[in-house]
């Protein structure tokens, strides 16, 4: 694995490595907590894991951390689950939220861009003053710390508004995008009980108005927790009967009030995609995600206050809460509320030329949806502000590396990075002073003891494992909502080796440091005793220009045997005719493994997803298998569920 791409795509120049913010971290760390001076990024992150209290005390000191009452060590607990971080300590995250405020109070906290392309900038001045307004109207309206505040909003500045002012008062923060239906929403909200709940009338979405006021109707009657109902008239609608009007609460010009809460205090909660059972209403910490997005924003994306910060998002997926933390460096953010290649594919470079973006964030399938439509983005844009294109949701193929290498610039910082919503923040991916090689992620992320373990739980070098964490974060979940026990999250990722994270994909960590994703350990193909990830097959196939999106599937049979069929969602005017059969095969012959040519390819009218865009490969592999849909898939998790009725037709006619 370590010597297929044995030279770099791309090596940062010696100016950058030296004004990078982890190079001076490291020589402040080594002058002041014992870190290693020498070594670069490899010895800093070996100390990182093996003197876990020295190097998170480094974190909270470089990054100025106010406490407002001390802590007394750094880790009280160490086990996992339930490690106990920063005991003692008191803060707040929406005050470090709003720190930039103090010194450059006219400059732009936020910039925001709909369909039209035309940013639109909110000052830090402004964007406190809301805050400082609507906090203070929560706490009128009775919400206390531990109270639970909920959005049903598009990435517009409302929603960062809103977050903060619910942080300030030490309530718990919890959202959904308004493209969700009522099901999958309540799903969600009806689990943590909202108080107070923040709507829009309807979105914009690939040129279309979407009205949402039925929905909010239903969310209304079926909360009755709500003390409170929150308008935003997006497309210019009256608030409905009973609801408070966004203007109004919002227009004073008050001071915010920070109310201090324990460092383990929740923040907000995140939910997983809930495809075969209700979603996990994920916890987590005021303090946990302020140093984990800290460390992750500031030292490995470089960010800080001359950044303008661009990842493309929805409320309803964890990136959207990564992308509000870039106001934790002081850096500028960019919101896009619209259609990721709407008025065409090249939308969302476009848009980071428009708003000068230096770090610009998007999904692993947007870069390749690029390169299928012949996109030119550094032919047709000025990225010359744009340091990095950071790539995340599922693994970056090799050709989208090529891609962007070719088509944006050679010399350009591709960050392929990987972490979960369950951590909020990245294992491993993005660290500006190493190179980058095609496929790889360039490293595990600081404080982060990424290993790659046999199910014996032996460490691997060089070879496909089980991605483990063998040491607490401080964004791991403090809890997981209604699990008194708990035992879901204990489930979720501690039962296959006790006291270590089991995060559910297959890794390689290389010899020379980096590390490959290869799809989810509970997809897994295992053709005779050879496993492998289903996105080595993604990446194969879908460079054939006729395949629009591939889902393959392995399935143990009854008799012994193995059913692994490829289905394939073809490009508008591809035929599946034997030519194009012969050349899947000999694709997936060619670049990965014989034993893994699929017994079956089947065209299918589309590829479900769930509704952040992940393929969803378990709900489908229980529907071949018999399982019916009902007890195969929580349907409100699904982007499109009449897809789904074509493999419950498939299972029916193969039984």
């Amino acid at each position: 694995m370590s010597t297929v791409n044995p030279q770099p795509l791309w090596q940062p120049d010696p100016q950058r490595i030296a004004r990078s913010q982890v190079t001076r971290f490291q020589a402040w760390a080594a002058e002041h907590h014992g870190a290693p001076a020498d070594g670069g990024y490899e010895a800093l992150h070996r100390w990182s894991v093996d003197a876990l209290e020295p190097f998170w005390e480094a974190v909270t000191q470089w990054f100025d951390l106010r406490f407002s009452t001390p802590y007394a060590r750094v880790l009280g607990d160490r086990s996992m689950p339930g490690a106990e971080w920063f005991p003692g300590a008191t803060l707040n995250y929406a005050e470090h939220a709003l720190r930039a405020a103090e010194t450059r109070a006219d400059e732009p906290a936020l910039l925001y861009v709909d369909e039209t392309h035309e940013p639109t900038p909110v000052t830090w001045s402004e964007l406190r003053r809301q805050v400082g307004s609507l906090a203070a109207e929560l706490r009128a309206l009775g919400v206390r710390p531990g109270d639970r505040v909920s959005g049903y909003l598009p990435n517009i500045p409302q929603a960062v508004v809103a977050l903060l002012a619910t942080a300030a008062v030490g309530a718990v923060w919890t959202s959904c995008a308004p493209d969700f239906g009522a099901r999958s929403v309540l799903d969600r909200f009806q689990q943590v009980e909202p108080v107070v709940l923040f709507t829009v009338d309807g979105y914009r979405y690939g040129g279309k108005e979407h009205d949402r006021r039925e929905t909010v109707t239903e969310l209304r009657r079926e909360l009755p927790t709500l003390r409170a109902v929150v308008h935003i008239p997006l497309l210019g609608t009256e608030a409905p009967e009973g609801a408070l009007e966004w203007a109004a609460l919002t227009r004073a010009d008050t001071e915010p009030v920070f109310e201090q809460v324990p460092f383990a205090h929740p923040l907000w909660v995140l939910y997983s995609s809930g495809t075969t059972g209700l979603p996990k209403a994920i916890v987590q910490s005021q303090g946990g995600i302020l140093v984990e997005h800290l460390k992750q924003l500031g030292l490995h994306c470089d960010l800080g206050p001359e950044d303008r910060f661009f990842w493309y998002t929805s409320t309803g997926w964890m990136m959207w809460n990564f992308l509000v933390s870039g106001l934790l460096t002081g850096t500028t953010v960019v919101l896009y509320d619209g259609s990721p290649g709407y008025p065409d594919t090249g939308a969302q470079w476009r848009i980071a030329e428009r708003t000068g973006a230096t770090f610009y964030g998007t999904s692993a399938a947007y870069v390749m949806a690029c390169r299928k439509a012949d996109v030119h983005p550094g032919r047709d844009s000025d990225l010359s502000q744009v340091q990095c294109v950071a790539t995340t949701g599922s693994p970056l193929p090799p050709d989208g590396f090529r891609w962007l290498h070719d088509e944006v610039r050679e010399d350009l910082w591709i960050a392929s990075v990987s972490g979960g919503t369950d951590v909020c923040s990245c294992f491993a991916g993005a660290v500006p002073t190493l190179p980058v090689h095609i496929g790889e992620l360039q490293a595990p992320s600081l404080g982060t003891d990424l290993q790659s373990w046999d199910p014996s739980g032996k460490p691997l070098i060089d070879e496909v494992g089980e991605l483990v964490v063998t040491n607490p974060m401080p964004s791991m979940p403090i809890h997981f909502w209604n699990d008194p026990d708990g035992s879901r999250y204990h489930d979720s990722y501690f039962d296959t080796y006790p006291g270590v994270w089991r995060h559910g994909d297959w890794i390689t960590l290389t010899s020379r440091g980096s590390v490959v994703i290869h799809g989810r350990s509970d997809s897994t193909l295992n053709r005779q005793g050879v496993r492998m990830g289903s996105a080595d097959i993604y990446e194969a196939v879908e460079r054939l220009p006729e395949i629009k999106e591939s889902l393959v599937i392995g399935i143990e049979q009854p008799d012994g045997g193995y059913w692994m069929p490829l289905f394939v969602h073809l490009a508008p005017g591809a035929v599946l005719d034997q030519a194009l059969l012969d050349r899947i095969k000999q694709t997936i012959r060619e670049n990965l493994s014989p034993r893994h040519i699929p017994d079956e390819v089947i065209e299918v009218p589309g590829i479900p997803h769930t509704l952040t865009g992940k393929r969803i490969e378990v709900p489908v592999k229980r529907l071949l298998q018999g399982t019916p849909l009902e007890k195969a898939v929580n349907p409100g998790s699904i982007d499109n569920l009449d897809l789904l009725h074509f493999y419950e037709d498939l299972a029916r006619k193969r039984a």
